[in-house]
């Protein structure tokens, strides 16, 4: 199926598949869905209508638009190149939280640091990319996770790639201001040790130490475009993302993780998410949604 064909074509195009301040029609939907897959791989179909009605509408609103019609005439020219990006941020999900999918955080610090931080403490080099960090509360996380072991991380040649596809969730990502709700799954050693309240426009708000920032690097990212890097990763993060992906999508970057991870390197992915089809040889699954790259040796004994 192709991906960006999200309607059987009997269905009428002018058929309204959620309403209020401006109607949104299939045909509104299907060129909103086909300009998201294009630039960022995130696949679309009529469930979703209501979805992009309410991340969208208020976008339209603010830009002074008649509606969807003269929006999608809008995103789609190259003088509405600011205003697309900008949909791909309101349609984009950011829920994330600290320690999220716990297991995968004890997993890095039992079974995965020792090794890295020996190498580490061997001269050795150490890079782990969390490759859909929205806010940051996953590099952080990894960081935190990575300070619990070796308090002076930051004296060696280790560090963690942060990347993600919204230059605004990066902004607050690289600022590490967090509201207390936010820390409610950081432990009070960790919180008071790594952050420190902080006043934001009158409202108590918490903000993590210099020395956790100084492990990371966040970049700006489209995992559907090309990847910029001079070396492998010992250890990468995504997850919950390729959920979004269609199928041939998620083969795709399945791969291109592949030839980012040395032999042995490991791969993090959502609860809801696993590796599969043809990139099912390429890693051995050795837990929960954790995975490990064997160049091709997966589920052989070697």
């Amino acid at each position: 199926m192709n991906a960006i064909s999200l309607s059987d074509h009997r269905q009428s195009p002018d058929e309204v598949l959620a309403s209020g301040e401006y109607p949104l029609t299939r045909r509104d939907l299907s060129e909103i869905a086909a300009m998201i897959y294009a630039d960022a791989g995130i696949y679309l179909n009529d469930s979703k209508a209501s979805l992009v009605y309410s991340r969208l509408s208020k976008h339209i609103r603010t830009l002074g638009l008649s509606g969807f019609r003269e929006y999608c005439q809008l995103v789609s020219s190259p003088a509405g190149a600011g205003p697309r990006r900008e949909m791909l941020s309101h349609l984009t999900t950011n829920f994330t939280r600290f320690f999220r999918e716990n297991h995968h955080f004890e997993h890095l610090k039992n079974d995965v640091l020792p090794e890295l931080l020996t190498r580490a403490k061997s001269g050795g080099r150490v890079r782990i990319w969390s490759a859909a960090c929205s806010d940051g509360q996953e590099p952080y996380s990894i960081a935190l996770t990575l300070l619990s072991v070796m308090p002076n991380a930051a004296d060696y040649d280790i560090r963690i790639l942060a990347t993600d596809i919204d230059p605004k969730i990066l902004a607050l990502a690289r600022a590490g201001v967090y509201d207390e709700t936010a820390l409610e799954t950081v432990s009070p050693a960790m919180r008071k040790q790594w952050f420190r309240e902080v006043d934001v426009s009158g409202r108590r708000k918490f903000q993590i130490d210099d020395r956790v920032k100084k492990l990371i690097t966040f970049n700006e990212l489209n995992l559907m475009a090309q990847w910029p890097f001079k070396g492998p990763f010992d250890v990468i993060f995504c997850r919950n993302v390729v959920i979004y992906f269609d199928e041939p999508t998620q083969m795709k970057i399945w791969s291109r993780f592949a030839t980012n991870l040395p032999d042995g390197g490991y791969l993090y992915i959502g609860h809801s998410e696993r590796v599969s089809g043809d990139a099912k040889n390429l890693f051995d699954n050795i837990g929960i949604t954790t995975y490990r790259y064997t160049g091709g040796r997966a589920g052989r004994k070697v």
